[in-house]
């Protein structure tokens, strides 16, 4: 028997009691007001591999400032990453603007009205086309994201690696055969609301809050805490780097970052490669700068990406002179501040913005 019929059978009297607790119990979030398919598309984007209350203020900025399609589609590039500044993540910024762009540019501004359709816009996986289709157009197409697997695993006791692809994909089918045919969208959102809000991560999963408990195998076992089963991680990639806070006449040095690969085309400090002392670092900066006096340490500091940790240590240095050809860009730092989107990577050394 194909295991996703007996979870099918299983997971079929959950869709009432479910829809029941999501009316009566959801959170107020701005997405959810005039779901239509921009503001849907956008929070989605944002909200993938961010925390909701993260979210919130970045979503209602950047609406004001990209109320529409045709806004997104035509904004300056850098005005864009300005607005995305501190979510990480930036390819999604870009993405989101590549898919404005063929919007408007192939689909007169209209969206798509098909899973296929918005499958097809970079940076839209299944999850989002999915996400998108049910709730902001109605469609009976599910979107499984990490909540929902969590949830499935503890209903089901799913001894299975959630992370795998053929589970991914056995857990969609799965979402789909249960989907009801009213309220598509509020289902999907109710499941990831259940996840986000209740069947937490880890050891914390607040059962006794839960509308399905009991329809709930890991509860009734009480072994909830052991799912979902994971693979585990490979270890993060540690590089160290040194950082070079350098100013003259009160404008600080940056440099744009390569416009691909990692943080593409964002602005950052001047930096080396490895842990540097004061002589090693006057050595690498001697081709564009004079430097005065001795350098002042910073405070080391450490950024976590998915596959990568930076290990930053640094100097501030006063630049007597600077000697041409010089790669930096000079700024004052409320020019920095308004203008040249910075990762959050080197938040620890804004001190001078503030």
């Amino acid at each position: 028997m194909d295991p996703v019929e007996s979870y099918i059978s299983a997971l079929s009297p959950i869709s009432q009691p479910l829809l029941d607790w999501y009316f009566s119990s959801h959170r107020c979030l701005p997405w959810r007001e005039a779901p239509t398919p921009y503001r849907v598309w956008v929070s989605e984007i944002m909200l993938q591999q961010t925390r909701v209350q993260a979210v919130i203020p970045y979503y209602e900025r950047f609406l004001s400032l990209f109320p529409d399609v045709q806004a997104l589609a035509a904004a300056p590039q850098e005005q864009l990453l300005k607005a995305w500044e501190g979510l990480g993540y930036y390819s999604r910024a870009r993405n989101l603007q590549k898919a404005a762009q063929i919007i408007c540019e192939r689909f007169g501004g209209r969206f798509p009205q098909t899973y296929d359709g918005w499958l097809s816009l970079p940076g839209v996986g299944p999850y989002t086309a999915g996400a998108v289709c049910s709730i902001a157009l109605g469609q009976p197409v599910p979107a499984v994201d990490g909540n929902v697997l969590r949830v499935f695993s503890r209903l089901l006791a799913l001894d299975a690696d959630m992370g795998a692809p053929p589970v991914k994909r056995e857990m969609t089918r799965l979402a789909a055969s249960i989907l009801p045919g009213q309220f598509p969208g509020e289902f999907n959102q109710a499941l990831m609301e259940l996840g986000a809000t209740v069947c937490l991560p880890l050891k914390s999963p607040l059962c006794d809050s839960c509308p399905l408990s009991g329809h709930c195998r890991a509860f009734s076992e009480g072994n909830q805490a052991f799912f979902p089963l994971k693979s585990p991680k490979k270890p993060r990639k540690i590089q160290p780097i040194t950082i070079f806070l350098l100013h003259n006449q009160g404008r600080w040095a940056l440099v744009q970052r390569p416009f691909s690969g990692l943080l593409a085309g964002l602005w950052e400090f001047p930096h080396a490669d490895g842990t540097l002392d004061p002589i090693q670092s006057a050595a690498y900066l001697a081709d564009w700068v004079r430097l005065a006096g001795q350098p002042k340490p910073l405070d080391p500091a450490v950024h976590i990406f998915t596959h990568l940790e930076w290990h930053m240590t640094g100097w501030e240095w006063e630049v007597e002179k600077v000697l041409p050809p010089c790669p930096f860009t000079w700024g004052e730092p409320e020019q920095i501040q308004q203008s040249y989107p910075i990762p959050s990577a080197f938040s620890p050394f804004f001190p001078f913005l503030l």
